[in-house]
C-alpha cells in the first residue's frame, strides 16, 4: 500500500512541474507569434508620397519583387543657405496591377498611397515601405523659353 501511494505522490509532483512547463511554453509561443505580427503584418503607418518615379525594377534571387524609387524635390532646412535637395522614397509593390501602372510611369511625377510596416518580409518587397494603389500620373512639364524668367544680366545662379 505504501509503495501505491509514492508512486501517486510522485505523478503529482510532476505533474505541477509540467503543467508549469507548458503554461511557460504557451506563453513563449504566444509571445513570439505577437512579435511576428507586430513586427512584419501590423500596419505602422499609411500614406501618400509625391515626386518623380526615378526607377522601377523587378529583381531578386528567390523572391521576384518589383522595387522602385521615388525623388521628391524640397528645401534643406538644415542649411543655412535654404539650397534645394532631393529626398529618395524607396519602396516595394505587392500588386501586379500597381506594378503594371508604375512601368509605364519612369520619369514622370506620381502619387503613391503607401503603407509602413516595422519590418520587411523577403516575398514582400526589401523596403518597409509598400505601394498599394497609384493616385496620379502627371508628365513633367519641360521649361520654357522664356527671356522673362531668365536671371538679370551679370547674376549668377550658382
Amino acid at each position: 500500500m505504501e509503495d501505491y501511494t509514492k508512486t501517486t505522490e510522485k505523478k503529482k509532483e510532476r505533474g505541477i512541474g509540467s503543467k508549469i512547463l507548458r503554461t511557460l511554453s504557451i506563453i513563449v509561443v504566444l509571445a513570439a507569434v505577437c512579435f511576428v505580427f507586430f513586427k512584419f503584418y501590423f500596419v505602422f503607418g499609411s500614406g501618400v508620397k509625391a515626386g518623380e518615379l526615378n526607377f522601377f525594377v523587378y529583381k531578386g534571387y528567390v523572391f521576384k519583387t518589383y522595387e522602385g524609387r521615388l525623388i521628391q524635390a524640397g528645401y534643406n532646412s538644415q542649411n543655412s543657405n535654404a539650397t534645394i535637395q532631393s529626398n529618395e522614397f524607396n519602396f516595394s509593390v505587392k500588386k501586379k496591377s500597381v506594378a503594371a501602372q508604375l512601368e509605364r510611369c519612369a520619369g514622370k511625377h506620381v502619387e503613391l498611397h503607401y503603407k509602413e510596416y516595422l519590418g520587411t518580409l523577403p516575398w514582400r518587397g526589401m523596403s518597409k515601405y509598400v505601394v498599394d494603389s497609384v493616385y496620379s500620373v502627371e508628365s513633367i512639364s519641360q521649361p520654357i523659353d522664356d527671356p522673362t524668367l531668365l536671371p538679370p544680366e551679370g547674376v549668377e545662379l550658382f
